[in-house]
C-alpha cells in the first residue's frame, strides 16, 4: 500500500482568530483544511465573532478549548502562551477594526493582546465591505502591517453582505493557505539564482519643482522582487520614486531618471541570471531642464521633449545567457502591440496588461494579464492580487528555461 504525500503543514503549531464579520462562518472550513494539512490549530474568537458562529463549533472540530476573553484565560497566560507556542498566528475574517488594532498595537481582547506578544509569522485575511477596504484609513493601516512583515491575503471581488459588488469578501480558502505555506513552508526552487528587478516610474525634471512622468505606483516589480526572495533568489531591486518599503532580504538601488535607471541596470546586467524589467520608464523628457523654477510670468506655453534611452533594448543588445523579461502596458490592441514588442526588441518573455480593464494596472493591487513568449507560447491570467501574479511570472519564467535550455552533448563513447 502506496504512502500518500505528507501534509504540507505536519506538526505545525496555528492560532486561527476569528473577529466579528458575516465571513465567519467560512472560517469553519478553513479550520477543517489547516487540520487536513496536519496543522494543530487554537481558535481564538472575539467578542463580535460569537454574534455569528458559536465557540463550540470550533471546539468540535479543533478538538481544542476556544480562547475568547482575555480575563478568564488570565490564570493560564494564553494571551502569553498561545503565541510563545505557535508557528503562525492567522486571522480570517480580519475586520476594519482588526485591523485598526493590529497597526495600532491596541490591546483590548485576548487577540490584539495576543499580537503584541506575539514573534510568530501574522497572516490576515480582510473582509469587509468594499468601500470600507477602499477607505484611506483601512488601506494605510494594511500598509503600516505589511510594512511590519505581515502577510494580507487581500479580500475578493463580488457580491457583498450589502447586496453590493465590490471587493471585500474574504479570500478563498486555498488562497490563505497558500499565504501560511509560504511563511512556513517556502518553496526555496530560485536558490541560487541572482534577478534584478526594476520596478515603479521615473520622473524627468521640468525644473526643481515639476517633472514628466507617469501613473507607476511600483507594486508589480515590488511583488516580483518579494516572491523571487522568498522563493531563494538573491535579488536586486533598482526602483524610481515610489510611496513603498523595499521588501525584507532585497537590494534596493534608488533612482529618479530614465538615465540612472538604465545606467544602474545595465551595470548589473552580467551579474544577473534574470532580469525583470517591470519598471514603467518615461518615454520622454524635457529637452532642457530649468535650474530655477520656473514662474508663471515666464509664459512657458509649450514643452519641447526628447525621447529617454530605452532600457530594454540595450539590456537585449548586452544580454548574454540572461532571461530577459519586459512589461506591456496597453490600452487597445494588446496582443498585437505585446507581440510587436516581444520580437522587435527581441526578448525572451512579456508580460502584457490592457490598462483599462477596471481594478488592473496602474495603481492597483491586482492586474490581469497575458504572458507571451519567444517560443510562440501564450497564457492569460485572469485578475488577481499582483503578489500572487508574481508567482505565476516566476513559474513561467522556469518552465520557459526548462523549454529552451539546450541539451547537453552526447558523449560518444565506445571501443577506439
Amino acid at each position: 500500500m502506496g504512502i500518500g504525500p505528507t501534509p504540507s503543514l505536519s506538526g505545525k503549531r496555528l492560532v486561527l482568530g476569528v473577529t466579528g464579520s458575516i465571513a465567519a462562518y467560512k472560517a469553519v472550513g478553513f479550520l477543517r483544511l489547516l487540520m487536513r494539512e496536519g496543522a494543530t490549530v487554537s481558535v481564538v474568537m472575539t467578542e463580535s465573532a460569537t454574534r455569528f458562529i458559536t465557540p463550540l463549533t470550533f471546539e468540535v472540530l479543533s478538538k481544542q478549548p476556544v480562547s475568547r476573553d482575555l480575563f478568564e484565560a488570565h490564570e493560564e497566560m494564553r494571551h502569553l502562551t498561545l503565541p510563545q507556542q505557535a508557528d503562525a498566528i492567522i486571522i480570517a475574517p480580519a475586520t476594519a477594526h482588526m485591523l485598526a488594532k493590529s497597526a495600532l498595537g491596541l490591546a483590548d481582547d485576548l487577540l490584539s493582546t495576543m499580537l503584541l506578544t506575539s514573534r510568530c509569522p501574522l497572516i490576515l485575511a480582510p473582509a469587509m465591505d468594499g468601500d470600507m477596504w477602499t477607505n484611506p484609513t483601512v488601506r494605510a493601516h494594511t500598509e503600516a502591517l505589511q510594512r511590519r512583515g505581515a502577510v494580507i491575503v487581500e479580500p475578493e471581488e463580488g457580491p457583498l453582505a450589502s447586496g453590493r459588488i465590490g471587493q471585500g469578501r474574504m479570500a478563498e480558502e486555498e488562497r490563505i493557505l497558500a499565504a501560511v505555506r509560504s511563511k512556513l513552508a517556502p518553496t526555496r526552487d530560485w536558490t541560487g539564482r541572482r534577478v534584478l528587478v526594476s520596478a515603479g516610474p521615473t520622473h524627468e525634471s521640468i525644473d526643481p519643482i515639476r517633472f514628466v512622468s507617469n501613473r507607476s505606483s511600483g507594486k508589480m516589480g515590488y511583488a516580483i522582487a518579494s516572491a523571487a526572495s522568498e522563493r531563494g533568489a538573491e535579488v536586486v531591486l533598482v526602483s524610481g520614486p515610489t510611496a513603498l518599503m523595499p521588501p525584507p532580504g532585497v537590494a534596493y538601488v534608488p533612482v529618479t531618471t530614465a538615465e540612472e535607471m538604465g545606467k544602474s541596470l545595465l551595470v548589473r546586467l552580467p551579474w544577473a541570471d534574470t532580469v525583470i524589467m517591470a519598471a514603467a520608464v518615461a518615454d520622454f523628457r524635457p529637452a532642457r531642464s530649468a535650474a530655477q523654477k520656473l514662474k508663471k510670468k515666464d509664459r512657458m506655453t509649450s514643452l519641447d521633449l526628447e525621447p529617454t534611452e530605452d532600457i530594454l533594448t540595450q539590456l537585449a543588445a548586452r544580454k548574454t545567457t540572461q532571461t530577459l523579461v519586459g512589461f506591456a502596458a496597453e490600452t487597445q490592441d494588446l496582443l498585437a502591440h505585446a507581440r510587436e514588442k516581444l520580437h522587435a526588441k527581441a526578448i525572451d518573455l512579456i508580460v502584457a496588461n490592457d490598462v483599462t480593464v477596471k481594478g488592473s494596472g496602474f495603481e492597483s493591487d491586482f492586474n490581469q494579464v497575458v504572458l507571451l513568449d519567444r517560443t510562440g507560447h501564450t497564457k492569460s491570467f485572469p485578475l488577481m492580487p499582483k503578489r500572487e501574479l508574481a508567482d505565476q511570472i516566476l513559474d513561467s519564467i522556469k518552465t520557459l528555461r526548462k523549454k529552451t535550455r539546450k541539451p547537453a552533448p552526447r558523449s560518444r563513447g565506445g571501443n577506439q
